[in-house]
């Protein structure tokens, strides 16, 4: 039975992928409230596990006295001497327990708690693998979508997941069965077990994805410096390189633009802009409104982060953008308050 047992325990560790050790001690520690709950007023409880040796041992351990006043925890040393030889009084004997002594409500106890454990190790396992994959991409199977609260639930790596409504791409619709990438925001721990905040919106789904794509921005030639996004419509990506001879836009687009489509293809067909990243304010901000020109970039001399953008008249619209979405996502990458004015200063001057 023992050996059937651990056995068992090593499958568990296989499958699920909890430390045995961590388990045993759970184990460990189930048997010694069982014992102490069916043997009332036991204090001393031992309880010996060998997995090499297959074997569980389980003691009440009792101080050898001339007068018992306490039988849970004392015992003659004419009875002491029948479990050890060398006892005297004053020293202390461990009685060995059968495992039928443990009794029906002892052994229900000791089960509960070791489910207990296991599932707490499982909880502890799957935060742990979340939090090892945090602010990276992983691959999601949908299993349920509901029509109603526009919620999907995700399996990764056997582990059920959420996608809520607000970081789904709202021009995507997403089918049971078929399998998406999401990205891993954050994982937590909760009383009710681990919280996995996990979305396909996030503009660091739009990084790892050039990561994965671009080889110079693996290897560190090319560094990403800032994303900006609005899911489902259009991002932006500033992208820098210390190499003279290295062009980073050209080496995000790819050959013919292979690397480029594949990531708007995941992305269901998101528009990105891949701008050149400049220390100087005035090209990072004049890079960051294309596909528009940028004639003047005037900084605020109070050095608030603010500027003016002077573009040509024919390119106003195009440098605000639908809804003012360029301007935004513009503001957004360089981090800095945008206005922009066409260059006749007559359009939009009050």
């Amino acid at each position: 039975m023992n050996k059937e047992f651990f056995e068992a325990l090593s499958l568990l560790e296989q499958e699920k992928h909890i430390s045995a050790d961590y388990l045993l001690e759970k184990i460990r520690n189930a048997l010694v409230i069982a014992v102490k709950r069916n043997f009332a007023g036991s204090e001393n409880v031992v309880v010996d596990i060998n997995p090499d040796k297959n074997i569980i041992d389980v003691y009440i351990r009792k101080t050898v006295v001339e007068e018992v006043t306490d039988p849970a925890n004392e015992i003659l040393l004419n009875d002491a001497v029948k479990y050890d030889k060398k006892a005297t009084v004053g020293s202390e004997v461990g009685i060995k327990l059968q495992t039928k002594e443990f009794g029906r409500i002892a052994a229900q106890t000791a089960k509960h708690v070791i489910r207990q454990g296991i599932r707490e190790a499982e909880r502890n396992q799957t935060l742990k693998d979340f939090q090892s994959h945090e602010h990276e991409i992983v691959s999601a199977y949908v299993l349920k979508v509901d029509p109603k609260k526009g919620i999907v639930t995700l399996e990764i790596d056997h582990t059920e997941a959420v996608l809520l409504k607000s970081e789904q791409v709202p021009t995507e619709t997403l089918h049971e069965g078929e399998r998406i990438k999401v990205y891993i925001v954050e994982a937590t721990a909760t009383d009710k077990g681990p919280k996995i905040m996990i979305s396909r919106t996030h503009p660091g789904l739009v990084k790892r994805l050039f990561e994965m794509e671009v080889p110079e921005i693996y290897d560190g030639t090319v560094e990403i410096k800032s994303v900006s996004r609005e899911a489902g419509s259009r991002s932006k990506i500033a992208v820098y390189s210390k190499d003279e001879n290295v062009d980073p836009i050209g080496a995000c687009i790819g050959p013919k633009g292979a690397r480029i489509s594949k990531i708007i293809t995941e992305l269901c067909g998101e528009k990105v802009d891949v701008v050149k990243y400049s220390d100087d304010p005035e090209k990072y901000i004049a890079a960051a409104l294309s596909p528009a020109t940028v004639l003047k970039v005037e900084v605020d001399p109070e050095g608030a982060k603010s500027c003016k953008v002077t573009v040509p008249d024919g390119q106003l619209s195009l440098a605000i953008g639908n809804k003012g979405q360029n301007a935004r996502l513009a503001a957004k990458l360089v981090g800095w308050k945008i206005d922009i004015r066409p260059e006749s200063g007559f359009y939009g001057e009050e």
